[in-house]
């Protein structure tokens, strides 16, 4: 038995490694598309839609303010200190995007949330990315569906959202396709303050480290949003999924793809039902030869990565307080308080890298460890900087 599955390994990592030899494409735009409907492919691809249908199942959903308290006021001046809950995933996209409770003013909100937006992003330009949010809903049909992916083609691989390609640069036709396919969406982001449009802060696989982000952040003077209290101008990290697993110490990255650990190679077909590798016994099958207790080895790793997150957030919560206690005291000057502030800043971005990246450090352990390290640095000499 062990032999076989040993076997069903190897042949799952030359699949692998055959598939990263293809070059990732991206869709071609102003093409005038018009979106094929998830349904619409129901008869040529059966198993596949049913598998994709499967995803409803995924109703559960957390308050996260409510599971993580410190972020009421790390996140203060920005709506997601009130209204932040868990994902439920590709099916429930539209759903979740217009009942947040975060207000939406542009269609921008929408750009991984349905094909109906992505193919007028592909048609019109960017001009698509500041039309008004409501304007926008009355024109969508459907979820994350069928065309994110595969761009009207049946099962060829095309990314459609072409910010990816136009952040990785030269690199971008190095990626394995089904990684890119994944990385459209599960990826650090802000909206350029000119245009509104989706930009990624990097151009190179290079510089998708936390460390080259932030300088980029730094250099552009970019934020999200101001602490109302503190007057910390703040950057709010995105899903770093892809940078995180492609990022350096990803022990993984190399070999396997998203897919390979989030979609269950089925006889005959690719699963479309996305979950956690430990939730489906067919990519658990192909990871025995290495990881014998599977998932004793990933909650190991998740369950020191939560541990500390909390604890350097719960720190972040103090460092917060007191800066808006030190602000309001007129005790400090202001370079004093700037000082502070862009502790501050560093530390909240390096630990939100960790906290909203959704694997809780199974994707790249060490990239985690990295990133929290260097927050709890950061945050401990804000606090030495407070007058007894």
């Amino acid at each position: 038995m062990k032999k076989i599955l040993t076997m069903a390994l190897i042949a799952a990592m030359l699949l692998s490694i055959a598939v990263s030899a293809q070059a990732a494409t991206a869709t071609a735009t102003g093409a005038g598309v018009t979106v094929i409907k998830a349904a619409d492919w129901a008869a040529t691809y059966p198993e596949i839609y049913a598998s994709y249908e499967k995803n409803a199942e995924n109703e559960a959903v957390f308050d996260h303010v409510e599971e993580y308290p410190m972020i009421a006021t790390v996140y203060e001046g920005m709506a997601f200190n009130k209204f932040y809950n868990s994902a439920r995933g590709h099916y429930y996209t539209v759903q979740d995007v217009t009942n947040t409770g975060r207000p939406h003013a542009l269609a921008n909100c929408f750009t991984c949330k349905t094909p109906d937006f992505t193919a007028k992003v592909n048609n019109e330009g960017v001009s698509a990315y500041t039309i008004a949010f409501e304007d926008m809903l009355a024109q969508v049909n459907e979820s994350v569906s069928c065309y994110n992916c595969h761009a009207n083609t049946g099962n060829e691989l095309v990314v459609t959202h072409t910010y990816l390609a136009d952040a990785m640069g030269a690199d971008f036709e190095k990626l394995n396709p089904e990684t890119a396919s994944c990385a459209q969406c599960h990826v650090e982001y802000y909206f350029a303050p000119e245009t509104k449009a989706v930009t990624l802060p990097y151009d190179s696989m290079e510089t998708m480290h936390p460390d080259a982000i932030l300088a980029r952040f730094e250099e552009m003077q970019f934020a999200d949003y101001t602490n109302p209290r503190t007057g910390v101008k703040q950057i709010k990290v995105q899903h770093p999924e892809f940078e995180t697993y492609m990022g350096k110490g990803s022990v993984h990255a190399a070999q396997f793809s998203c897919a390979d650990c989030h979609m269950a190679k089925e006889e005959g077909y690719t699963s479309h039902y996305w979950v956690s590798p430990l939730q489906s016994e067919t990519i658990k099958a192909s990871c025995v030869a290495c990881h014998a207790d599977l998932e004793g080895f990933v909650k190991g790793i998740q369950a020191k990565a939560e541990e500390r997150t909390i604890a350097i957030g719960t720190k972040l919560e103090t460092l917060t307080n007191k800066l808006a206690d030190a602000v309001a005291s007129s005790s400090y000057t202001e370079e004093e308080l700037e000082a502070i502030r862009s502790l501050n800043r560093k530390g909240q971005f390096y630990w939100d890298f960790v906290f909203v990246e959704n694997s809780e450090g199974a994707h790249n352990s060490r990239l985690t460890h990295e990133c929290l390290d260097k927050a709890e640095q950061l945050i401990d000499e804000a606090l030495a900087l407070f007058k007894a």
